[in-house]
């Protein structure tokens, strides 16, 4: 049983935390901005909560974060409350938030400099991988500190693996977003294609999904996506134009052309002009159907 600190539970951290305590049956102390969302942490799984990151962090073996972007990652981390201010030598960080790689390779300088492992370790599998114990996780990092990360990420992972160096991670999920909303625009325009021309969409889906269509969002979201529900579930809009503004300006410094994703990331950004960015970002089929 290791002693373990977990900063910030949405609705990905909240689960993950979870399972670390009942599946994993570590010592489990949560933090979270909102203190009422770790008052029902605690109530709902047991273990403690704490008033600061850095008081969470204190006597920590592992100190995982899940938070919104980078300037959350360095206000957690960072200054007098931060959690860096509480840890030990020897410890390990894994950032679980989807930020930027120069954040990641930021983060992990200021952790050498105290001797402390770093991992950044973003996550892919939505919120019912959380839920689950079934999430994908890119990890960056020294293969040192990966190891001993690891078992600790394996408690709530299908699959974790090193990609890299620090910021591996991060980049690794900006591949992964770019595929999505790719296959998230053709897919919204097949189906629709598809209502237009008057097919049983059902029909299609259960012959396209045995065939190279197949994908686990067809599979999924198919259903929702063609009735026109995007609201309750799923990765919310907001967050993925969040991701791919990200993935698009790491593109301009390495010089990877994503045209694409430039399109969709303004695609994204007329959903949330409208209200709907807590939609899940299948709402892209909104678009085209009304």
């Amino acid at each position: 049983m290791a002693k373990i600190s977990f900063l910030g539970l949405g609705v990905m951290g909240y689960p993950m935390a979870g399972h670390l305590l009942k599946k994993g049956g570590h010592d489990v102390t949560v933090y979270n901005r909102t203190p009422a969302k770790a008052a029902q942490w605690v109530k709902e799984y047991g273990g403690k909560s704490a008033a600061s990151p850095r008081a969470a962090a204190q006597g920590a073996d592992f100190v995982l974060m899940c938070v919104g972007n980078d300037d959350d990652v360095r206000s957690v981390a960072y200054g007098d409350n931060g959690a860096l201010a509480g840890l030990k030598k020897g410890v390990i960080l894994v950032d679980h938030t989807t930020a930027s790689a120069v954040v990641a390779r930021e983060l992990h300088a200021k952790c050498k400099e105290k001797g402390i492992g770093f991992v950044d370790a973003p996550v892919s599998g939505g919120q019912a991988g959380a839920v689950n114990g079934q999430l994908g996780i890119m990890c960056g990092g020294e293969p040192a500190d990966f190891g001993r990360a690891k078992p600790v990420l394996d408690i709530y992972a299908k699959m974790c693996a090193l990609i890299g160096g620090p910021g591996a991670g991060q980049l690794t999920k900006m591949v992964n977003q770019v595929a999505i909303v790719g296959l998230l625009q053709g897919l919204s325009e097949a189906l629709n294609f598809g209502l237009k021309a008057g097919l049983d969409m059902e029909k299609v889906v259960g012959v396209i999904s045995k065939g190279a269509a197949q994908s686990w969002q067809l599979e999924n979201r198919w259903k929702t996506m063609v009735e026109n529900k995007f609201e309750g579930f799923g990765f919310a809009s907001d967050w993925m134009r969040k991701d791919l503004n990200i993935a698009l300006a790491e593109a301009k410094k390495n010089g990877a052309p994503l045209p694409n994703t430039a399109l969709i990331e303004q695609y994204y950004g007329r959903i949330s002009a409208a209200g709907h960015g807590r939609w899940d970002n299948t709402a892209l089929m909104g678009l085209l159907k009304n």
